[in-house]
């Protein structure tokens, strides 16, 4: 398909996501053209089998045609990783478990990294969703268009603590799923342990399941805030810097709890997740998922929130760019052809409410791509170890390249030497983030408070750490000897770096700029040019099919930076404008 093509079934694909919510079972012309597309590009670097959902007899709302990706076809890498499910058993799997999460939203493999499934879901069921579907479906089928699984039956906790069979049973079926597809890691976006309406527990989660069923996993609690919090970033001139979500309501009380040994060697400053602006969350939600893929070569990650069509296809979609902006994943795709695959795959065909959303003012869709300028530094980078070894430049063998590439050098400061023990990096530091992000969105002073990661303490630390504004004065944090600890889960991006007991590292000035100017940029370089590109296609797109709403003037000249972006979009600007 030729440039004009793609342009033209980018627009027709927006003009129908917002004229209606996909419904497997009200299927027309126009969508049967977007399947087959998804299934086209999916089958430009990918093997892959169907998991038929016809009518919507799965899910209502997922694809009718839901592809599992089963390797990776192009000469170089389709022996490297391949498949060891069967089709005909993951069907009858997610058959049995699709009672287990809210809507039938069962866990759902959709990106396929390095041979691991990053996959996507609802959350929990109650009990009343799991034995009035019938009912549930002919009274809500209708296009609820709340968000939050408002409609959920509410949950009996004494089924859990009674463990119930039925309950047992579906929940069995769930965690089944998971371990077939090798998921270990499951990330819940909920704000809320359990979502409460009128006073009754609607929808439960992994992290508050009674009876401990998924304790074998690692759960990872990371608050985010639902659709309705992106109103406020409209009715902001569509301004994310500065804008904060209230942690203080009365629903909110889920902590942010991530396990230690994934925290380490991050350089966030996770106790102060409560004070991040909607940038600074998002940013570091997608570099804790991204390490998390990078950390273990084995198992796979699951993401939802509650209804999984809203904050789940955000992330989702934000990793899908992420990883093929690093030349990772859909290798063959130009940047037109993998907007188009995310924006139908990842938001259309599995159920995104846009017409809904729209009305509402609940801009999240528009955020998502809008906020690819905020991703493009090597903070987000999948491929620097595995792209940096193809490089042919000249090297010193006393010091190798995988030592300059741990170093992260880019914006930092003396490049001279790392901590010979135990590196503690201040939120204030330019060595914590660097200084390449975009609009003048200050990632790193926040606040006049300056705080360490972590502090060197011989305090014995717990496997889990919790953030909360509770608990903010009994904060957890590792001991100076298991900080210098590593798991082979996590070592892929760390050993280098933090260098425990090692003497100083010595960098010769000359040598450092050359890597810096040859591998690191170029990589760095390539990987913008690509989000951008994205961007700019999704601007223009969206300008002439859905267009921005009406907003109040804004003396911060929000909205002007957003018709730059129009105008780059549409070619009205040169591409070295600024945003």
């Amino acid at each position: 398909m030729d440039e004009p093509g793609r342009v033209s079934a980018l627009g027709e694909l927006l003009e129908e996501f917002s004229r209606a919510q996909f419904r497997a079972k009200d299927v027309g012309a126009k969508v049967e053209r977007i399947e087959q597309r998804c299934l086209e590009l999916f089958g430009r670097d990918y093997c892959y089998s169907i998991i038929q959902n016809p009518n919507g007899e799965l899910c209502s709302h997922y694809p009718r045609q839901i592809v599992f990706l089963e390797y990776e076809s192009t000469e170089d890498d389709k022996h490297m990783f391949e498949s060891t499910v069967h089709v005909s058993k993951l069907q009858d799997l997610v058959h049995r478990s699709k009672m287990a999460r809210c809507r039938g939203r069962f866990v759902c493999p959709v990106i396929l990294y390095k041979g691991k499934h990053i996959c996507r879901s609802a959350t929990l069921a109650g009990w009343g969703e799991l034995y009035g579907r019938t009912g549930y479906n002919y009274i809500f089928s209708g296009g609820a268009d709340d968000a939050v699984a408002d409609t959920e039956v509410a949950e009996d906790d004494s089924v859990a603590r009674n463990g119930d069979s039925q309950f047992d049973k579906v929940r069995g079926h769930d965690i089944k799923l998971l371990r077939y597809l090798s998921v270990r890691y499951i990330c819940d976006l909920m704000v809320e342990n359990k979502k409460v309406k009128f006073g009754l527990n609607v929808t439960s989660s992994e992290k508050v399941d009674k009876a401990q069923r998924y304790a074998d996993f690692t759960l990872l609690s990371i608050p985010y805030p639902g659709c309705e919090f992106f109103k406020d970033y409209k009715d902001r001139a569509y301004a994310a810097e500065g804008l904060v979500f209230n942690w203080k309501q009365d629903y909110v009380d889920a902590p942010l709890s991530i396990p230690v040994s994934m925290t380490r060697h991050l350089n966030i400053d996770w106790r102060e997740y409560q004070s991040w602006d909607l940038v600074k969350q998002t940013q570091n939600y997608l570099r804790l998922l991204i390490h998390i893929i990078n950390g273990d070569d084995n198992s796979g990650l699951l993401v939802h929130c509650i209804s999984g069509w809203d904050r789940t296809p955000l992330f989702i979609s934000l990793l899908r760019l992420s990883l093929w902006a690093d030349g990772m994943v859909h290798n063959t795709l130009d940047p037109a052809e993998i907007l188009y695959l995310t924006v139908a795959y990842d938001w259309y065909l599995f159920g995104h409410m846009l017409v809904d959303r729209l009305s509402k003012g609940e801009e999240i869709f528009f955020f998502c791509f809008n906020f690819l300028k905020h991703i493009t530094s090597d903070e987000f980078s999948s491929s620097g170890r595995k792209a940096r070894r193809k490089s042919s430049q000249p090297r010193d063998p006393g010091l190798t390249l995988e030592d300059f590439c741990a170093l992260k050098p880019r914006d930092r400061g003396s490049p001279t030497s790392l901590s010979s023990d135990f590196s503690v990096i201040t939120e204030d530091s330019p060595s914590a983030f660097g200084n390449a992000h975009c609009d003048g969105v200050d990632l790193i002073n926040f606040g006049s408070q300056s705080h360490a990661v972590w502090k060197k303490t011989h305090t014995p630390s717990p496997q889990m750490a919790v953030w909360n504004r509770a608990s903010e004065d009994h904060l957890l944090q590792p001991s100076g000897s298991e900080a210098r600890s590593s798991s082979s889960s996590s070592s892929n991006h760390s050993d280098v770096f933090l260098r425990p007991g090692s003497s100083p590292l010595e960098v010769p000035q000359r040598r450092w700029d050359t890597w810096r100017g040859v591998p690191m940029h170029t990589a760095q370089t390539e990987r913008v040019s690509r989000l951008e590109a994205v961007q700019s296609i999704f601007l223009s797109a969206y300008n002439t099919t859905i267009g921005l709403r009406t907003v109040p003037a804004s003396p911060s000249g929000a909205i002007s930076g957003l018709l730059e972006q129009f105008a780059r979009g549409v070619g009205l600007r040169g591409a070295s404008g600024a945003v």
